[in-house]
């Protein structure tokens, strides 16, 4: 497979699904929200868009089955094929209220290790994407007209991701998100942000893990943790992280993050942030 190709036309896929959430986002009825439980919200837009992405991606790989937030593709993957991860709207909760924090987020994974991934932040017009050995990029789409493709040339002019040089969490500013169920691990939440509180520059959170993910590999955050994850919430930014020379663990320190529903990743602080967190989570 030519990863950079793939990624290219990912790209393409992710931009028309934006534009269609950007249209949206102009008449939205917030009266159309769903529930799929207690303070999980969806809305037509996270379903319609998924089944904008799926159809173009078919295109691009039909060998490639499909893991997807809102299961518009039907049957889930067989994780250990070739697969796309996507959340169509991350940050669902934010979009409803008009807080201009949520992005389109694609992966691309084989054999449980992502490959490929694209994030468009919508907020800010910031394209994330990066593909396995070919580094972790960004660029602002903030002056380009909508139906024009990016070309070669454009994408010459984007910035190579590289994670924060900080090694201690003295030096950190740290991302995280708030539980909104599963709660009987509340109180070991409550400890890791009360010790990290006191112990780094600040605590963001900004309700969309794709987003704190770009971000960490931007050098912007230090570090993100989180549980209650699926693997939609990771994949595209986990790939802009390890590309752009982080590192990702699961709470113990293992490598069952993708599926494992908590993850911590970072710069080499993530190392002093794992152990907080396994003094109070074990």
């Amino acid at each position: 497979m030519n990863l950079e190709n793939i990624t290219h036309q990912t790209i393409e896929i992710v931009r028309e699904a934006g534009a269609f959430i950007k249209h949206e986002a102009a008449k939205f009825d917030r009266s159309l929200t769903e529930y799929k439980a207690a303070n999980n919200l969806v809305s037509y837009v996270d379903k319609e868009t998924e089944k904008l992405l799926v159809t173009g991606l078919r295109h691009i790989l039909p060998e490639a089955g499909f893991i997807t937030e809102e299961g518009t593709a039907g049957e889930e993957s067989n994780p250990d094929e070739l697969y796309w991860i996507i959340d169509p709207l991350d940050g669902t909760a934010n979009f409803i209220h008009s807080l201009p924090v949520y992005c389109v987020s694609v992966g691309l994974v084989k054999n449980k290790i992502p490959i490929a991934g694209v994030i468009y932040h919508l907020g800010t017009e910031e394209l994330f994407y990066g593909w396995q050995g070919g580094g972790a990029w960004t660029v602002s789409l903030r002056y380009m007209l909508g139906g024009l493709p990016l070309d070669s040339a454009f994408l010459q002019g984007a910035t190579r991701l590289k994670v924060s040089a900080a090694t201690t969490l003295s030096d950190s500013l740290l991302a995280t998100g708030f539980p909104y169920y599963k709660f009987e691990k509340q109180d070991r939440y409550l400890k890791v942000l009360e010790t990290l509180m006191q112990s780094c520059h600040g605590l963001r959170r900004m309700g969309a893990a794709a987003i704190d993910l770009a971000y960490v590999a931007a050098g912007r955050f230090e570090a993100f943790y989180e549980y209650n994850l699926n693997s939609w919430d990771m994949a595209a930014g986990a790939l802009l992280i390890l590309e752009a020379g982080g590192q990702i663990t699961d709470f113990s320190g293992g490598q069952d993050w993708l599926f494992g529903g908590d993850v911590i990743a970072g710069c080499a602080a993530q190392t002093e942030l794992l152990e907080v967190i396994k003094h109070h989570w074990e």
